[in-house]
């Protein structure tokens, strides 16, 4: 229906050329022309014009992920690094890598997440407070609900896997009454739980600091006062 909208109207449009100069020479030749050039057309809005539309949409979803991860972590993120980084027993081989500072290159950057890779978590869940990482959980569970209710989520891989491992996390513990006399199989399956949100939250972690230092030197600035990997860190300037 729609082509023929637009086919009678363009025929019309020819027959009244007709009627009034009698030139099919000039019919032909300029609708040749035009067809000719429909291609070229196609090319530049396809190839040209909506990569650069794309491009510029891209952009201004990544800043608004970039957006929800910051919140993440100055709400949650960075406190839940510290309670998560307790259970490690490993944890102190991390931070020596995690200590980042104004001098961080992007080289920097990919060994230290070549490194996180190959590192393999000891969690104990006797080493860190489990009823302190509950109560934290439990307080934040409506702002996790909010962050997964985003439309934009799914573009952030690490950031929809990172969400759903902690609120999974969060769901474990609300359902456990009494943390203090686990037994074995239940303690080793929260330890799996606890450690794919830490994984996960470190390497998010680090991608996020890299982006402040990129584009937001003075959120950078604090990100490196409240490192939670550096026990020396400390918000106030001296």
């Amino acid at each position: 229906m729609l082509a023929l909208l637009l086919l009678v109207p363009s025929a019309a449009a020819y027959a009244v050329h007709w009627a009034i100069f009698r030139n099919a020479h000039d019919i032909f030749y300029y609708l040749l022309m035009d067809i000719g050039f429909l291609f070229v057309q196609a090319i530049l809005a396809t190839l040209v014009f909506d990569q650069l539309l794309n491009a510029h949409e891209r952009q201004l979803l990544q800043r608004k992920l970039n957006v929800m991860v910051g919140v993440f972590f100055s709400q949650v993120g960075t406190p839940l690094l510290r309670l998560l980084s307790a259970f490690d027993s490993r944890a102190e081989e991390m931070r020596e890598h995690l200590r980042v500072d104004g001098t961080w290159s992007a080289e920097r950057v990919a060994e230290t997440e070549t490194i996180l890779k190959g590192h393999q978590s000891q969690i104990d869940a006797s080493r860190g407070d489990l009823a302190g990482l509950k109560l934290i959980l439990d307080r934040q569970r409506d702002f996790l609900v909010r962050l997964l209710e985003s439309p934009n989520l799914l573009e952030h891989e690490i950031l929809t896997e990172l969400l759903w491992a902690v609120f999974h996390l969060a769901d474990e513990l609300a359902h456990r009454s009494n943390l203090a006399s686990l037994s074995k199989p239940d303690r080793l399956h929260l330890e799996g739980d606890i450690r794919r949100a830490y994984q996960l939250l470190v390497r998010s972690w680090l991608q996020y600091v890299n982006h402040l230092k990129t584009d937001y030197p003075y959120l950078f600035s604090l990100a490196m006062r409240t490192n939670p990997f550096d026990p020396n860190a400390r918000v106030e300037i001296s």
